[in-house]
């Protein structure tokens, strides 16, 4: 059996850093709630089986805020952590994925992803051992702080990516690096995979893909998605 490819995005978080009265992920974009665009364009993009939006237990605001897609399935049993919500997705995804399936992990609040990004993502990984994730090379000189707040260290850039998603990888090998309680601490699914021993692949992505942490992003994203729609 030919592998599929399955979408799975943890939108349980409150986005603690983001503020606002709402859970980040509901911030207004556009005039559709942040997560909407990340479903949209996962569920829109056809190699992609179904996808699969891991939510809080207590979510109220996803069929009104995102509403009805097609092949999109809701899963209200988001942790504590973005990798136990992960986890807990994987685990009820069973009997629809299998062990060498591919399953792309991505972030709720990127909702700049591109089809292009998601097609070279699948094209470059797909025949990779490991699998892989979007990254794009650190452009910005770095700085490691001290406890004073005072530069300790000015790491050199060579060899450093700022890691994105999504992150895709078999289904099997993920359920197994997210097995151990001790895995839940990881930030993202790569690292996951690292502690097994693997090598995950780079592949390198748009800058366009940002993440929205704080409140101020909104306005970046929301200018990306114009100037895509525009092209």
């Amino acid at each position: 059996m030919s592998s599929r490819y399955f979408a799975l995005i943890p939108a349980a978080g409150g986005g603690s850093r983001f503020g606002g009265e709402r859970p980040k992920q509901y911030a207004l974009l556009g005039g559709q709630a942040m997560l909407a665009h990340a479903v949209r364009t996962l569920s829109e993009f056809t190699p992609i089986a179904k996808t699969f939006v891991v939510l809080a237990p207590e979510d109220r605001e996803y069929r009104e805020r995102v509403g009805e897609h097609r092949r999109v399935m809701v899963l209200q049993c988001g942790g504590a952590t973005r990798a136990e919500s992960v986890r807990n997705g994987l685990k009820l995804m069973r009997g629809e994925a299998h062990e060498r399936d591919w399953v792309l992990v991505h972030d709720a609040a990127r909702p700049c992803l591109t089809p292009t990004d998601l097609r070279k993502l699948m094209i470059e990984a797909s025949d990779d051992a490991v699998g892989g994730l979007l990254a794009v090379p650190v452009a910005d000189t770095l700085k490691r702080s001290d406890r004073d707040g005072r530069v300790s260290e000015t790491p050199p850039r060579e060899g450093l990516w700022q890691a994105q998603t999504p992150q895709m990888f078999r289904y099997g090998l993920l359920l197994e690096a997210l097995a151990k309680d001790s895995a839940l601490e990881v930030t993202d699914e790569a690292q996951a995979i690292e502690r097994l021993g693997l090598k995950p692949k780079l592949v390198e992505g748009s800058r366009g893909n940002i993440k929205v942490t704080y409140a101020a992003d909104l306005a970046l994203a929301e200018a990306i998605l114009q100037a895509t729609e525009k092209r």
